[in-house]
C-alpha cells in the first residue's frame, strides 16, 4: 500500500494495531498461565476481555470507513511479545517472575497506548469525529491498564520480589 496522504497512514496504523491487538490475545492466555500472582492473573484476564472487546471496536471502525477489517503485521508487537515469550522460558522465582510479567505486559501497553494516541491525532486531523470517540475509548482503556499494573507492581510484587534474596 502507497502512502499518499495523510488518510493512508491511519488506515495503514489502524491495521497495525488490529494486528497488534489480535497477537496480544493470543499472548495474555500464556501470561496468565505463568503468573503465580491471583491479582496478576486476575488483571490479565481482565485485559483479555478488554482486548477482545477492543478488537471489536476496531472492527466497528473499519466498518465506519467502508472497509474489512484486517491487519498488517505488527513486527514492533511481535518483537514485544517474543521478549515477554523469552522471559518466560527463563528459570525464575515465582515472584520475581510476575514482576517481569508485569514488565513485558507495560511494555505492551506503552506501544498500545503510543498507537492509540497517534491514530486519535490522525482521526481528528481528518475529521472522524465518531471514529476519534470510539479510538479515545481505547486510548484511556490502556491507560488504566498500565496504571493497575503499576500500582500492582509498586504495592505487592515488586515489594515480593525485591525480599526474596534477602532472606
Amino acid at each position: 500500500m502507497k502512502l499518499n496522504n495523510l488518510n493512508d497512514l491511519f488506515i495503514h496504523e489502524l491495521k497495525d494495531i488490529y494486528n497488534a491487538e489480535k497477537q496480544i490475545t493470543k499472548a495474555l492466555p500464556k501470561m496468565m498461565k505463568e503468573a503465580s500472582s491471583s491479582q496478576l492473573k486476575k488483571a490479565f484476564e481482565m485485559h483479555l476481555s478488554e482486548t477482545e472487546t477492543q478488537i471489536e471496536r476496531l472492527e466497528q471502525v473499519f466498518d465506519l470507513l467502508g472497509m474489512k477489517a484486517s491487519g498488517e503485521k505488527c513486527k514492533a508487537m511481535e518483537g514485544i511479545i517474543k521478549e515477554a515469550q523469552d522471559m518466560m522460558s527463563e528459570n525464575a522465582d515465582s515472584d520475581v517472575m510476575d514482576a517481569a510479567l508485569i514488565a513485558s505486559a507495560q511494555r505492551v501497553e506503552h506501544y498500545e497506548i503510543a498507537g492509540y494516541g497517534t491514530l486519535c491525532t490522525y482521526a481528528k486531523q481528518l475529521g472522524h469525529k465518531e471514529i476519534l470517540k470510539l479510538l479515545l475509548t481505547t486510548l484511556e482503556e490502556e491507560k488504566a491498564t498500565d496504571l493497575k499494573l503499576t500500582d500492582l507492581a509498586e504495592s505487592k510484587i515488586n515489594v515480593k520480589a525485591e525480599h526474596k534474596g534477602a532472606k
